[in-house]
């Protein structure tokens, strides 16, 4: 799920995170804005006193007087720029079990998570990608708990409000797929104004995907393009992969299609996920739960891709 940084709830020193009744509930001293400028979480001491702390990223060119500049990552001597994937997806997975590792309650593992995905737009941005999209709310996980449904949602609408003005200081546009009537309406105002105030950005594009299915993407394209065949727009011998095309969620970006999957935590299925744009995606799968993924695994995949050759179904002499 999500993973950066967000206006959750980290305290301002170290002190034992504490438990309560609900596994997704922080202590009450988690519910303070922050950067996600500036967020590091890392564990201390033992699993039962890991806390969480905030901090200036000095060594990343950051500090309390300029949480709204994003720290540089160089390219690695290992890649190579003009080989970079211009879309990237992720599955985002481990979260929970990040967190039941430190014995913390799963929802600091949502939480934690933040900050990864913050680095990673950070990188993606540095290095040319131009499209990032993540998996953070499957519509198959309605069926999950409602206390870990409802903190999952809470904690997307606090990333939206954090940092929507870094994002549009720094260019970025925010796009949001899946099937929206689900959300709570406060949630469902707020990710139309984030997709308005930043639609003109073109710096990077960041798709998450909410309550998505890639299954019912493909349905509600057919049906898009059927209703069209009915009102005499289009004639059925005009029904093709591109009419189709044009109608997926993923329509949004002018990248629609992954040149490279990421899944986390080493699960080795797509579970839903961007099944049509897929088709021709690199597939990469790592065995670090989601908080834990940085630069280095980030680097490993995209060594891999660049290596690999994309073919299409053809073959080179």
């Amino acid at each position: 799920m999500l993973s950066s940084s967000v206006n959750i709830a980290i305290p301002n020193t170290l002190l034992p995170v504490k438990q309560s009744h609900s596994p997704f509930r922080s202590d009450s001293s988690f519910r303070r804005p922050f950067s996600l400028h500036r967020l590091r979480v890392r564990a201390v001491g033992s699993a039962a006193g890991v806390a969480f702390k905030e901090e200036e990223e000095e060594e990343r060119g950051l500090s309390s007087g300029d949480a709204g500049d994003s720290p540089v990552y160089d390219v690695p001597p290992t890649l190579r720029r003009e080989l970079m994937p211009k879309h990237v997806a992720v599955i985002m997975d481990g979260n929970v079990r990040w967190a039941r590792h430190r014995g913390l309650p799963s929802g600091a593992g949502h939480e934690a998570g933040v900050k990864s995905l913050r680095q990673l737009v950070e990188i993606c941005c540095g290095w040319g990608i131009k499209v990032l999209t993540v998996f953070a709310f499957s519509y198959d996980n309605w069926i999950r708990p409602q206390v870990e449904v409802e903190f999952l949602l809470s904690l997307f609408e606090r990333v939206i409000k954090s940092e929507i003005e870094s994002f549009k200081r720094e260019g970025i546009r925010i796009s949001v797929i899946g099937d929206s009537t689900k959300l709570p309406p406060s949630l469902q105002q707020l990710i139309h104004d984030a997709e308005e105030s930043t639609k003109e950005n073109s710096n990077f594009q960041l798709i998450v995907a909410v309550s998505y299915s890639g299954k019912y993407d493909v349905v509600q394209a057919c049906r898009s393009v059927a209703q069209k065949a009915k009102e005499g727009v289009i004639e059925l011998g005009d029904i093709n992969e591109s009419l189709i095309e044009q109608e997926l969620e993923t329509s949004c970006t002018e990248y629609p299609y992954p040149d490279l999957l990421i899944r986390t935590s080493g699960e080795l299925r797509v579970s839903n996920f961007l099944l049509w744009q897929l088709a021709y995606t690199e597939f990469f799968f790592v065995q670090t739960l989601w908080p834990d993924f940085g630069i280095e695994d980030f680097t490993v995949a995209l060594t891999s891709f660049q290596q690999r050759q994309r073919r299409y179904g053809g073959r080179k002499s």
